[in-house]
């Protein structure tokens, strides 16, 4: 081949019309990512964008919403045990996980009920 895919360059994560300040509350507030302005000529779409670092989420909002239950991003965590902590100390419900082998990873759905990993390989 004569091409090559670097890297992801954002998720989209759907959520039901008028959900995007439940997502501010997650995303921003509670997990510390930073609300970033979608282009002008995607704004009348609805939703909201994120980034932390150099992972972006976008959220859409759609009628007719299901959450994503099985499809998931998996965010690379650096000091996992510290976010499993702040998130008890919120009583953010989350979903340890030990089948994959050399991670150290748990699972928690976002406000719409989508499916949402975090995982810290371990070395």
């Amino acid at each position: 081949m004569t091409y090559q895919i670097d890297t992801i360059d954002h998720v989209q994560l759907a959520a039901p019309v008028g959900g995007e300040d439940h997502a501010r509350e997650f995303f921003h507030d509670l997990l510390g990512f930073e609300e970033i302005e979608k282009p002008k000529s995607l704004r009348k779409r609805g939703g909201v964008w994120f980034r932390y670092g150099t992972v972006h989420v976008h959220i859409g909002v759609e009628n007719n919403f299901l959450p994503a239950k099985k499809a998931h991003p998996a965010f690379r965590v650096k000091n996992i045990e510290a976010m499993k902590t702040y998130l008890n100390s919120r009583n953010v419900m989350i979903k340890n996980d030990d089948k994959l082998p050399g991670a150290n990873r748990f699972y928690l759905d976002d406000p719409f009920g989508n499916r949402l990993e975090f995982l810290e390989w371990m070395e």
